[in-house]
């Protein structure tokens, strides 16, 4: 393979104001991890603990194999709504090592609103399940979960993908010999009791554990008997009496170890294949991405400097390096694993989309997954690539992603608009991880695109002369609703993506991504090839 080079000087000015900017991002995100992992805060945290309670990472943290990686997902689901008062919305996802065997993870926080379901909880909850289903990993419930979150219901409780298509998924997994494994650690009421009731083996927490369908409140209420909370559903007697669990742990620490060994006892070998390699460190700094990286999207740059910086030994096989330039093409090792490269590198004309559809299937045939590196404003418009035929070429290069039988991962390293989000493989297109920097944006079209297109409507509608204080409003409002709704945070509030990382973090991150692809069975069948 080709080593890549580059230009880019860490001392010169340019560098150093992109990297001041790029910190100033860094600060904001590390901030807001810091408010997050503080659960419900000092108050609710400290009345956990003095009820001999672990947080939902600190149960992670003793049940994952010693200094193994965790890779949480969505930390800042729900930032920004509900006043703030939902952090991570209520449950921690992510997926580690349990015994050398990588298994999803789904912990409720039961400091946050006693680990209630908000509608966010439900779309995190199940974008774990989905990842858990798709790479075959055991799914461990670390459960202390209060149902849903009534006054929020209707978001909740009955739509297809609300709460009660966890269960459903649960169920499928299990039946699919996807093993589900619980351990409860505080109260399971209503929904929350299905969690352990569904799951193949289940361990409950004396003392602390309950699952009940109806609470004393619900029962008082339904039929007027009274009853206290322990007699009604407590570890003691569901271990020993109802058999809804089936293991009874004198403490969270002992139920951490007993979850270990159902998980060493599953009897599932993993078995990589694909060319793996030595690991080899890239040969240019990865924190020098803060420098390469320009403040504003407009801004353009070499997406090879980025390249460079992220691959084993920086190094790259281009595909057509000569054709379709605004589209870098090519595959490399990551972390050991081969990888086929789609990275932005300006607008999409048709040599770019043809030339993008014609790799893809390039690594179907190879079984090479695909890593989309998204900083793309779209497909080239105008009467001149019209007539070019880039409504078809652009398709190409969408039916070729959207069918690839290779998984497919994504980073939006910049902006991402329009259809081409799509090309590039947005989350529409169901990529197996989906990540974002946090200087990216993500929205139909800019800021600035939006107020032209909706200004200029507006004066075409008037029949009399334009009003320059509406036209201005419509201005000031569009600009103000484009801006808020492309940051970053707005989006992975929304689980629109699966986490800010930053720059620095996107080869451990990927790498990772890459090990589960690895795991699978290889691609079968014929891949022809078509030239495009």
């Amino acid at each position: 393979m080709s080593i890549l080079s580059t230009r880019v000087d860490p001392r010169s000015s340019s560098f150093q104001s992109n990297a001041s900017h790029y910190d100033t991002l860094l600060k904001e995100l590390r901030t807001r991890h810091e408010h997050v992992l503080a659960g419900g805060g000092p108050k609710l945290v400290a009345r956990h603990h003095e009820r001999k309670k672990m947080l939902p990472r600190e149960r992670i943290d003793l049940l994952l194999d010693p200094l193994s990686p965790f890779l949480e997902l969505s930390p800042l689901a729900a930032w920004g709504l509900y006043d703030n008062a939902v952090p991570s919305a209520g449950i921690v996802t992510g997926i580690g090592s349990i015994g050398g065997t990588a298994c999803m993870l789904i912990a409720n926080d039961a400091t946050v609103k006693g680990g209630s379901f908000f509608a966010e909880t439900v779309k995190k909850h199940v974008r774990a399940q989905d990842i858990a289903e798709q790479h075959r990993l055991p799914v461990i419930y670390l459960v202390d979960c209060g149902g849903a979150y009534l006054p929020e219901q209707d978001r909740v409780f009955p739509d297809k993908d609300h709460f009660g298509n966890t269960f459903y998924r649960q169920c499928r997994m299990s039946a699919a010999g996807i093993p589900q494994i619980s351990a409860v650690f505080g109260g399971c009421t209503a929904g929350g009791a299905y969690i352990p009731a569904l799951s193949d083996e289940v361990v409950m927490v004396r003392g602390q554990a309950r699952i009940h369908l109806g609470g004393p409140q619900i029962v008082k209420a339904a039929i007027n008997e009274i009853v206290d909370g322990e007699t009604l559903g407590g570890a003691e007697m569901h271990t020993r009496i109802s058999g809804v669990s089936d293991y009874l742990a004198e403490n969270e620490a002992q139920a951490l170890v007993r979850v270990r060994d159902i998980v060493a006892g599953l009897n599932r070998p993993r078995l990589l294949h694909g060319a793996l390699r030595e690991v080899r460190p890239p040969r240019f700094d990865i924190a020098e991405l803060r420098g390469v990286i320009p403040p504003g999207l407009k801004e353009s740059y070499d997406v090879r400097e980025v390249i460079a910086r992220l691959v084993d030994d920086s190094e790259l096989q281009e595909f057509k390096p000569e054709f379709g330039s605004t589209l870098v093409c090519g595959t490399a090792h990551w972390c050991g694993f081969p990888v086929g490269i789609l990275a932005s590198n300006g607008v999409l004309f048709s040599e770019s989309a043809v030339k993008g559809a014609h790799f893809i299937e390039l690594c179907n045939q190879r079984n090479i997954p695909l890593l989309f590196l998204q900083n793309i404003t779209g497909f080239m418009v105008g009467t001149e690539a019209e007539r070019g035929g880039i409504a078809r070429h652009s398709a190409k290069l969408v039916y070729a992603m959207a069918t690839a039988r290779v998984p497919r991962l994504t980073v939006i390293i910049g902006g991402s608009f329009g259809a081409g989000n799509y090309g590039m493989c947005g989350r529409g297109f169901d990529p197996r991880f989906l990540f974002a920097w946090p200087n990216s944006r993500i929205a139909t079209m800019s800021a600035d695109v939006a107020a032209t297109v909706l200004t200029d409507l507006r004066r075409s509608s008037m029949k009399s002369a334009a009003d320059d204080a509406e036209i201005a409003e419509i201005d000031r409002a569009t600009r103000a609703q484009f801006t808020e709704q492309s940051d970053p945070y707005y989006a992975t509030a929304r689980l629109w993506d699966d986490g800010l990382i930053e720059p620095s973090e996107t080869r451990e991150v990927i790498g990772l991504c890459l090990a589960l692809a690895a795991a699978e069975a290889p691609v079968l069948g014929p891949t022809p090839v078509y030239r495009m």
